[in-house]
């Protein structure tokens, strides 16, 4: 399957930055993600990889951590920047599978299921080593995502109807390569204002797959979660949180 034609890794968040913190006002409540990593953060650092608008970031500052973040879209960044507080963070622009900040971190995460942003296999590895070098021992590493429906195989994708009022309509129109784990396609907005064309283009993992990118890397599996509010993950969940820990001592968990 051939991608899009001219999707980088900046075209989600450049695309869609404008109106990302109004779609997902409701769906991705950062509080609960924001209690949840304030614990593990303690008195040290974080890094949020993906850090976009600053919807996690700047309430986990607001708590009294050290925040600090990749991103590589500069639409989005702007958008943190005009926030109250948005301006007191640090942001390294680029490819955040890089890691490419200085010192080390008590606490690196990614929420909203931007890991899967990483479209390989490969680039995903290699974040999780990243991750690892830039962890203090006994520094964890935080990430969700939606756990994959193995029956959903067919490309493209039925078109779903995500909103619908007298004013707009949202339609989702994606396509599935289940050989590469690859989701990819637009939201689409119908308006009277015209139609906007909002791509996106993702890798998902399975959980167990995570598992063995994070031990090929030094870390331990910690805990997982259904969601942040640390409710039991079981073979029914369809989302996780999971933490994974760098040990204390190599090859020490």
């Amino acid at each position: 399957m051939a991608p899009v034609e001219g999707y980088d890794a900046a075209a989600y968040g450049d695309r869609i930055s404008g109106i990302y913190d109004s779609w997902y006002d409701e769906s991705l409540d950062p509080t609960s993600a924001v209690e949840l990593l304030a614990s593990f953060a303690g008195s040290g650092r974080a890094l949020e990889l993906g850090i976009g608008t600053g919807r996690v970031a700047i309430p986990l500052a607001a708590r009294g951590v050290t925040v600090c973040g990749i991103d590589v879209s500069e639409s989005m960044v702007r958008q943190l920047r005009a926030k109250p507080g948005g301006d007191q963070i640090e942001v390294t622009m680029g490819d955040f599978a890089d890691v490419a900040v200085d010192g080390s971190f008590a606490l690196i995460y990614v929420p909203f299921a931007t890991f899967y942003a990483l479209l390989t296999q490969e680039d995903q590895v290699r974040c999780m080593r990243n991750v690892a070098a830039r962890l203090d021992p006994g520094g964890r590493f935080v990430l969700d995502g939606f756990v994959p429906d193995s029956a959903r195989t067919v490309s493209p994708l039925p078109v779903s109807t995500e909103n619908l009022s007298m004013d707009e309509v949202v339609l989702d129109a994606m396509r599935h390569d289940p050989l590469h784990q690859v989701i990819e396609g637009h939201h689409i907005v119908i308006s009277r204002k015209g139609t906007e064309l909002y791509p996106l283009r993702i890798r998902y993992c399975w959980p167990s797959e995570l598992d063995l990118m994070a031990q090929l890397a030094g870390l331990v599996l910690e805990e997982r979660y259904e969601d942040y509010d640390r409710r039991a993950f079981t073979g029914s969940s369809e989302g996780h949180v999971s933490i994974y820990r760098k040990p204390q001592v190599a090859g020490n968990p």
